[in-house]
């Protein structure tokens, strides 16, 4: 019998040809046109669907993955679930390594397609031996005929963009757009589409998007590790630098929070119609505020990589979103600009990088500040606290006249003018700092005091 017209031979060959679709109903206040990638329509709900078949297909070819063997993976879920599909039509086993702040959803579904799910604690360092990545290598390692995909590091991840998602977008928009956002996760979809669009057209800007308490976006913008802490939104952002983050094919990045995620993503499912996931509702929120900053017509593609019905319960539910803080009107407290104006301890004191310990120390007590961010030919290095000039002291790792460089911490967050007075809460996580930067330059600093005053004037 012939195979009938338009079918295909098995569900790994529906992958890809995702629609794009116009964003109508929201971002109306911005200059540009925002189109939605919709990746959810994959047959494995994400766009994870491209990278587990390439990845696959290349351990396949190198020998590394033999007949029968087991797949493991450290994955929020949609990467398992991508991976599921390959093994349920190649015949291997999945073994699947998630964080315990992952959906419900999620792990039903891939217990359902026959893949062993195992839980690991969220808020424990990369290096911990209960971290998902911690545990996934070491069953891989006591697995026979175990293959490890490990996406975060394995090329084959990038390469699956390069070879699918960029091609694909070229050929259905003829690259008559300027700008791609999407979260940063793994780095496959920034980094592989980005490398493949900037060769055919330099000019089209790759901006990311990142949660508050991910690094990302204190690292593109300071070149600093900051300190990450757990955040609600799924399957971006991340406590650590993945191999396959580029920085060099990415322009942009610009940071979204928890709130901003959800509501974003359920404007998009009951006002357009698209069931995407929280991380799609990240892509857009940037893709906003992007639109924002540049204030110029553009046309920006967000994508969205994942399904609404991966997350019934949480975002989607109202109950979890009103236990979670997250329901109800935004307070309406203005932005970084604005508590910039008003504060007048604000005004950025910086030290630079061959600064003596002295000159520091004179600097604190003469303007009646515990801390000081610390420069290096005009771009932030860090931040100088009085408690680790006291400790270096102390310990004699520093003497008066030593340069103040070598003492300066990551314990900081950077933010723009533009960024809502809101959001600095959580950010305070990071260190008693937040710096304010215009382009590499500092313009202000921002202390909890600073906040509360500020609030006090604006509510008052």
């Amino acid at each position: 019998m012939s195979l009938m017209n338009g079918a295909v031979q098995n569900v790994l060959e529906a992958i890809g040809d995702t629609p794009i679709i116009k964003l109508n109903n929201m971002a109306q206040h911005t200059k540009a046109e925002i189109y939605a990638k919709c990746e959810y329509m994959n047959p494995g709900g994400s766009m994870k669907d491209r990278i587990a078949l390439n990845i696959i297909n290349d351990a396949e070819k190198r020998g590394a993955l033999n007949p029968g063997g087991t797949i493991v993976e450290a994955t929020s879920g949609n990467t398992g679930m991508g991976f599921a599909l390959v093994a349920a039509v190649r015949g291997y086993s999945v073994v699947c390594v998630m964080p315990d702040k992952m959906s419900d959803e999620k792990i039903r579904a891939l217990r359902a397609v026959g893949a062993k799910v195992v839980v690991t604690p969220t808020e424990v360092e990369p290096e911990d031996p209960r971290s998902y990545y911690s545990v996934s290598k070491r069953i891989a390692d006591e697995t026979p005929n175990a293959y490890y995909g490990d996406q975060y590091h394995n090329a084959a991840n990038p390469e699956s963009h390069y070879k699918s998602t960029g091609p694909e977008l070229w050929r259905q928009t003829g690259g008559d757009f300027d700008v791609l956002c999407a979260g940063m996760g793994t780095g496959g979809t920034l980094s592989g589409t980005g490398k493949f669009l900037k060769e055919k057209k330099p000019e089209i800007k790759i901006v990311g998007s990142d949660p508050v308490g991910s690094l990302y976006y204190d690292f593109f913008h300071t070149g600093k590790l900051t300190t990450p802490y757990p955040y609600k939104v799924e399957g971006i952002g991340e406590d650590f630098i993945p191999t396959n983050m580029r920085f060099e094919f990415l322009d942009d990045v610009m940071r979204v929070n928890d709130r901003e995620c959800f509501m974003v993503a359920r404007d998009l499912v009951r006002k357009e119609g698209l069931l995407c996931g929280a991380s799609g509702g990240a892509s857009v929120a940037a893709a906003v505020k992007y639109a924002e900053k540049m204030n110029t017509p553009m046309r920006i593609i967000a994508h969205l990589p994942d399904s609404a019905l991966r997350y019934l319960t949480k975002y989607l539910d109202d109950e979890w979103m009103r236990e979670n803080g997250f329901l109800g009107p935004e307070p309406s407290l203005g932005t970084v600009a604005d508590l910039l104006a008003r504060c007048s301890g604000c005004k950025p004191i910086v030290a630079n990088a061959r600064d003596s310990v002295a000159e520091i120390i004179n600097n604190m007590k003469e303007h009646g500040i515990s801390q000081l961010p610390v420069v290096a030919d005009g771009a932030l290095l860090g931040v100088v606290a009085e408690k680790d000039l006291l400790s270096f002291l102390l310990e004699g790792e520093a003497k008066l006249d030593s340069e103040v460089g070598p003492l300066v911490q990551s314990a900081f967050a950077s933010v723009d003018k533009r960024t809502p007075v809101a959001t600095l809460s959580g950010l305070f996580n990071q260190g008693s700092i937040i710096v304010v930067l215009e382009g590499e330059s500092v313009a202000g600093v921002i202390t909890k005091i600073d906040v509360i005053e500020y609030m006090a004037k604006h509510l008052g």
